[in-house]
């Protein structure tokens, strides 16, 4: 049975060829017509796809030989991820010849912070689009369906892991909620001057709240980063790390924070780096592909170019810069472009310049 399906199949495909081979056209049966047929590229559009090509083949080679680059650097190198997380982040080591050693995370009461300090900010999204819009009354539901949680979050805040002497900041901050709720719910309207107030009773709370849990995070990352460093030894200097980020955590990031005081100065934009990325949460693999990349490319600035770093810029920044001035000048336009660096800088990577304004939660009245 198989032998003749077989047969089968290929007196098909051997009548399909045939009726798609020129010359034969008139043999193509009705149903092949819609699909059978042939195009004639001009000369210039094959040359552009077969230049083309290059470029695409490009990923496909980087991929192949990132493989063979991170295991020969993961034989040598230690590596440290920080990776965002809701529960206050992730590390990993990665060591030579050694399982993956993922840190312990947070303790829990600073996901107990986070949670109520984000249940205030939560009711402005329920909130805000209706200010001055009395007629639309379709924030009601959502708004009664928080109120039920919050209340249950309430009744359970003093049998939590949180800290006593923390514990009122976040009962007060759940009560001030409710009550704003249900004042709501009893006008059944959202007023600019019910949400200032609001706010204003629950600035002050917030604050606290937000630095406890800065200060849990931190100090428990501080330890873990600490021993790692001391369990590392000599290796420690030639140990790379790398943080993720998106654009609204990447000033003041606090997981590449604690990773610099270890590293220094000196390992900023070298062996430690803070990655962008588009998304709060990524995976390790595609952070360690990332660094990979990063530190693989280096080798071919150095080696066609001169510069190890080169490759940490755009390559085309330089001379783009340039017919950008040129531009401007032709278009009368004023020239607005940062400072020039040189490569290999060891700024911090998120924005340094000093400036007039609030800089802290607690410049803010």
């Amino acid at each position: 049975m198989r032998n003749s399906l077989t047969t089968t199949r290929a007196g098909a495909v051997l009548a399909f060829t045939l009726a798609c081979t020129p010359g034969k056209s008139a043999d193509i049966p009705d149903y092949f017509k819609t699909i059978v047929g042939t195009q004639n590229p001009s000369a210039a559009e094959v040359g552009t796809k077969n230049v083309l090509q290059l470029n695409k083949s490009m990923f496909a080679l980087y991929g192949d030989a990132a493989q063979i680059f991170q295991h020969n650097f993961l034989s040598s190198h230690p590596v440290i991820l920080g990776l965002f997380s809701g529960g206050g982040g992730r590390f990993i080591l990665y060591r030579p010849g050694q399982a993956p050693l993922e840190a312990p995370s947070v303790p829990i009461q600073y996901q107990l912070m986070k949670s109520v300090g984000h249940s205030t900010m939560a009711l402005g999204e329920i909130v805000v689009p209706y200010i001055n819009s009395p007629d639309d009354h379709s924030w009601r539901g959502s708004m009664a369906s928080y109120r039920a949680q919050m209340q249950a979050a309430l009744d359970g805040i003093d049998a939590t892991a949180l800290q006593d002497d923390w514990k009122p900041n976040s009962r007060a901050i759940l009560q001030n909620n409710i009550d704003f709720m249900d004042e709501c719910l009893k006008a059944n309207k959202i007023t600019p001057e019910v949400v200032a107030e609001f706010a204003k009773k629950q600035s002050p709370l917030l604050k606290k709240n937000i630095a406890w849990a800065a200060q849990t995070q931190v100090h428990h990352w501080m330890d873990v980063i600490g021993q790692w460093k001391q369990m590392l030894g000599a290796d420690w200097d030639k140990t790379y790390a790398a943080s993720n980020t998106i654009y609204v955590a990447r000033q003041n990031n606090i997981l590449f924070s604690v990773l610099a005081q270890f590293f220094g100065p000196e390992a900023i934009n070298d062996r430690l780096i803070l990655i962008e990325t588009i998304s709060f949460t990524t995976t390790p693999e595609d952070m360690l592909d990332s660094l990979m990349r990063i530190v693989a490319d280096r080798s071919v600035g150095a080696a066609f170019f001169g510069n190890y770093y080169l490759m940490d810029f755009e390559l085309m920044g330089g001379d783009a810069r340039q017919a950008i001035i040129d531009e401007d000048k032709q278009r009368n336009i004023s020239v607005n472009l940062p400072p020039q660096v040189s490569f290999g800088s060891r700024q911090w990577p998120t924005l340094i310049t000093p400036g007039t304004g609030p800089k802290t939660l607690s410049d803010l009245p």
